[in-house]
């Protein structure tokens, strides 16, 4: 049940601003999120958000699937929509994991890569600085890093290191959401890239880390300043 209190300051707050009726129920379900006014887990019922919104349920469902792209709203086949749970301690495990991981791969690769594999990283920096879309971005983020590690002959390390950047797809999606991290990743992809390039293993290793690093203690540090 949503506590339409919850809701009212918001909806009431963004109602002028938006031309469509889709655009004003997500921007004001997306900022309720965020903010921690509707927490994890919570159900999201159509019929009950159409009613406090004062629309139909058409812009409501199209706001939700909106909201699923940005890793905020999840469909379950039996619940229907919920909040998404997003968890500061299961994104520090991640991150952890892919600080271990991706340099160990990426230093066995470095010697391996060719003047392709670097031409095809960069189109792929530029292809997320065009993206709109935090699903296709996460998409692009993780064929990045995995051109960079392709040649670590490593099979094994090569899967536990794609398992954890497809675990890590839904937080930075709710980053991109939170905290419009796009710009400030970007510039590391590029350091890294450049790293690489250069054949400096220690310092492209070094780039990795700090760029997972990064991403969690800003997500972490959100997290922990929310509502709730």
């Amino acid at each position: 049940m949503i506590d339409p209190l919850d809701l009212t300051a918001l909806i009431e707050r963004n109602r002028p601003r938006f031309r469509t009726a889709t655009e004003f129920v997500e921007a004001a379900m997306r900022e309720a999120i965020l903010s921690g006014a509707l927490p994890g887990g919570a159900p999201l019922r159509q019929e009950e958000l159409a009613t406090a919104f004062g629309v139909s349920r058409m812009p409501v469902r199209e706001a939700l699937r909106q909201l699923e792209a940005r890793a905020l709203v999840e469909f379950n086949p039996h619940r229907g929509a919920v909040v998404a749970e997003i968890s500061a301690g299961d994104s520090a495990d991640i991150g952890a994991i892919r600080a271990a991981l991706e340099p160990a791969a990426l230093r066995l690769s470095l010697p391996r890569l060719s003047a392709a594999d670097f031409a095809l990283a960069e189109e792929l920096i530029a292809e997320m600085d065009a993206e709109p879309d935090p699903g296709r971005m996460g998409e692009l983020n993780r064929r990045f890093h995995m051109t960079l590690y392709a040649r670590a002959g490593r099979p094994r390390l090569l899967a536990l290191v794609e398992q954890h950047l497809a675990a890590a797809d839904r937080y930075l999606r709710f980053q991109f959401a939170a905290l419009g991290y796009h710009p400030r990743s970007q510039d590391e992809h590029h350091a890294l890239l450049a790293a690489c390039r250069a054949g400096d293993a220690d310092a492209a290793c070094g780039a990795v880390v700090d760029h997972v690093m990064a991403a969690e203690e800003q997500l972490t540090a959100f997290l922990g300043g929310r509502r709730g």
